[in-house]
């Protein structure tokens, strides 16, 4: 009898292991991060959102996997990618092959996420990016990425137009200053074309390298030309040198957008009072009408002391959301099913339903935040708008 049962108990774990239905104690989610270098100031507030979701889910008891027919608590797994794709790269494919992770979020930004895609096809191995977005990632057809954002260049750039030209009386023309990177050319090529069709003239144009510390001389330049809206393609590092010297300078355009940046968590604390009337990219508001919109931005402020970045750390929630719910309505932690379920379920997350077409959450509308009275609110398209629309920026204080 002993034989007997001891034949059947191997017999059953034979069965499990090759099903894929194994006793299993933690999800191990993996992801490289920024933790330092020139990417590290705003890959704070996707890092604190993924601490932040990973606690609500594993308060609940875990995910709920079906075919084990329990919650499973989740860790994580991740790696310090220093800013640097090369980095990026390794840390993937060691979380891949080494670790061997269940599924993962993506890294901070769309260079390192542009880094991490054709190792994510190579093993098709999902990846729930968050923060990032790329015309070109769409471009190429991947399976296994999906973006949770509408910052997308080709539709973020009308949406910013469609706003210049509800309010052309008082802006006629625009210096625009990018970034040579990825993320801010892709925008720059579709601003421009919005920006002739709709009539406003670009006075200056002129780009600058990443890890710029002085931009007050083409600051200068720009104030020489007086325009009535200045664009500014950045990242976070060098928003916060734009803020800086554009008050230093004197530059006080009616309108000024910077691109990312102006909703990072140090971006308010830093300027005070000067933030007034900067415009940026963004889709959420904790005013908006979304399931937990509040909800998580009250949770946030409770654990780290601080407002949540209204773009990167919503973001990284959302990603989370949907990992979650998406290894839940597959009901497995196979990989191949998971990927068929993100490309063809819907997910309900604090900003909203998502739902994907390749890459891209094509639910979500592209919106423009103006940081008015301490807040960023959104002030377009109207239809989401959570105050009244653009005011003219005022002078630094």
């Amino acid at each position: 009898m002993k034989k007997l049962l001891l034949i059947l108990g191997l017999l059953f774990i034979s069965l499990c292991v090759s099903s894929g239905v194994v006793a299993k104690e933690k999800i191990r989610i993996g992801f490289s991060m920024s933790l330092t270098g020139i990417y590290a100031p705003a890959a704070e507030g996707q890092m604190q959102a993924y601490q932040l979701w990973l606690e609500d889910v594993n308060k609940k008891g875990g995910i709920f996997v079906r075919e084990l027919n329990k919650r499973i608590p989740s860790e994580f797994v991740y790696y310090d990618d220093a800013s640097s794709t090369d980095t990026a790269v390794k840390v993937h494919e060691k979380l891949i092959t080494s670790d061997k992770v269940d599924v993962l979020l993506g890294p901070y930004g769309t260079t390192n996420a542009f880094a991490a895609v054709p190792i994510a096809e190579k093993y098709k191995a999902p990846i729930f990016m968050s923060t990032g977005s790329s015309i070109k990632i769409r471009d190429l057809g991947a399976k296994y990425v999906w973006f949770p954002t509408s910052c997308i260049p080709d539709r973020q750039m009308q949406a910013l137009v469609d706003l210049l030209k509800a309010n052309q009386a008082q802006i006629k023309n625009v210096a625009i200053l990018y970034l040579q990177e990825l993320y801010p050319r892709e925008n720059l090529q579709f601003l421009e074309p919005e920006l002739k069709k709709a009539g406003i003239e670009v006075v200056l144009k002129k780009d600058y390298p990443m890890g710029v510390k002085d931009l007050s001389t083409l600051l200068s330049e720009v104030k020489a030309k007086n325009p009535d809206g200045v664009i500014v393609l950045c990242y976070a590092a060098d928003s916060f040198v734009f803020t800086t010297q554009a008050k230093e300078v004197g530059l006080n355009p009616k309108f000024l957008f910077e691109l990312v940046g102006p909703a990072a968590v140090a971006f308010g604390p830093k300027f005070g009072a000067n933030t007034e009337g900067i415009s940026t990219m963004g889709h959420w508001s904790p005013k908006g009408k979304w399931l937990d919109a509040q909800g998580f931005h009250d949770r946030y402020i409770a654990k780290f002391n601080k407002k949540p970045d209204y773009l990167n750390s919503v973001l990284a929630y959302m990603a989370g959301q949907i990992l979650e719910q998406a290894v839940e309505k597959a009901g497995t932690l196979n990989w191949e099913k998971i990927r068929e379920t993100a490309s063809t379920q819907e997910f309900t997350t604090i900003n909203g339903s998502v739902s994907f077409t390749g890459t891209e959450n094509r639910r979500t509308p592209s919106m423009i935040l103006q940081w008015q009275k301490d807040w960023l609110e959104i002030i377009w398209p109207p239809e989401t708008a959570t105050t009244k629309p653009l005011i003219p920026k005022p002078s630094w204080k």
